[in-house]
């Protein structure tokens, strides 16, 4: 595929501007394939729908909401690892690394580790370039003498990165416990994909990552249906999401929704439950759902520190060092390609 790349100089800028970061745009939404997996996943034996979905416009502002809610730990128990252990992690890492931040958002929390990581240059990754623009021209001016180069691509499909990306030793920064999204299978794919990537540059590298660990079923069920109701807000968003994608007649008040925590597969799930007997049309296309019938919205696998050690190793990395917290919710580990 073709990349569209482009700068924030202008034709006529000073040679002696700021440096201006660099972006490319690498994915470029196809309609008619959305529309299908949409409609594949509604018509299964079991409706299951990707998580991608709940990332709309608003769904994102939902989820930073949900990121401030007592009880979602991951965001606040990930930032104090980092906060207590950064001498730790930035030695172990070591500096002058390219740091590819994946699924980066705002940058915060790549950002708030230059000063530590001294990377050569800083990559953000996002699917959509758009949403990187303003944060990464915000960030360059903070830090005007780092190259930063904005990707838009679906790095979960491929990791294929551009030669703009360079050949220096990389160090991946994938944080949030994203990686719990995947299934084991899946999650063991994406991170081979990491590790190639890594050992197409110069140096050694490697990844940090942050992943939830298991805990109380008490817990983890609250931390993903909080008594205001806003991850249940959430969720139901993406059924509007859903309609503008694939002009279904979704009416989010026929649907709830419900957070579990299967002991079987360590994972959270979340559904969406129909109230009464109903039907979703779009064109070409409906699904007739009975009364409590659910549509899988999302996983979220929980590992222990053993597991997630050994999904690293199998997908070729070694040396994996974690840091937890005190009371062993969360874990961060650095793993050398």
């Amino acid at each position: 595929m073709s990349s569209k790349q482009y700068s924030q100089n202008t034709p006529n800028a000073s040679k002696n501007a700021m440096m201006s970061p660099v972006f490319i745009q690498r994915y470029v939404e196809n309609k008619a394939e959305v529309r299908a997996e949409l409609q594949q996943g509604l018509l299964a034996k079991v409706a299951t729908t990707s998580p991608k979905y709940l990332y709309d416009a608003l769904g994102s502002r939902l989820f930073e909401a949900i990121t401030e809610l007592p009880e979602y730990y991951p965001t606040r128990v990930e930032a104090s690892i980092f906060e207590q252990f950064l001498p730790e992690i930035a030695a172990a890492v070591g500096h002058g690394d390219i740091l590819i931040d994946l699924g980066a958002g705002n940058c915060e929390k790549a950002a708030r580790m230059f000063e530590a990581l001294g990377p050569a240059k800083y990559v953000a990754v996002d699917i959509s370039v758009d949403f990187l623009k303003q944060a990464l021209t915000t960030l360059q001016r903070q830090s005007p003498d780092l190259p930063m180069l904005g990707l838009g691509m679906d790095f979960s499909a491929s990791l294929e990165l551009p030669v703009e990306v360079g050949t220096g030793s990389r160090s991946f920064f994938y944080p949030g416990s994203s990686i719990g999204n995947f299934t084991p299978t899946e999650a063991l794919l994406f991170l081979r994909q990491i590790h190639t990537a890594c050992k197409q540059g110069a140096g050694q590298g490697g990844l940090l990552i942050g992943v939830d660990l298991v805990k109380s079923s008490t817990v983890l069920q609250a931390a993903y249906a909080d008594a205001l109701g806003v991850t249940a807000a959430f969720n139901r968003n993406m059924l509007l999401h859903i309609n503008q994608l694939l002009g279904s007649d979704f009416n989010i008040a026929q649907w709830q929704h419900r957070a579990l925590f299967n002991t079987d597969l360590s994972r959270i799930e979340m559904h969406l439950d129909a109230t009464e007997d109903l039907t979703v049309r779009w064109e070409g296309g409906e699904r007739k759902f009975v009364k409590n019938e659910g549509i899988h919205t999302e996983n979220s696998y929980k590992y222990t520190v053993a597991s997630f050690t050994k999904l690293l190793e199998n997908a070729g990395f070694q040396a994996v060092k974690p840091w937890q917290d005190a009371n062993q919710q969360f874990c961060v580990f650095w793993a050398k390609a």
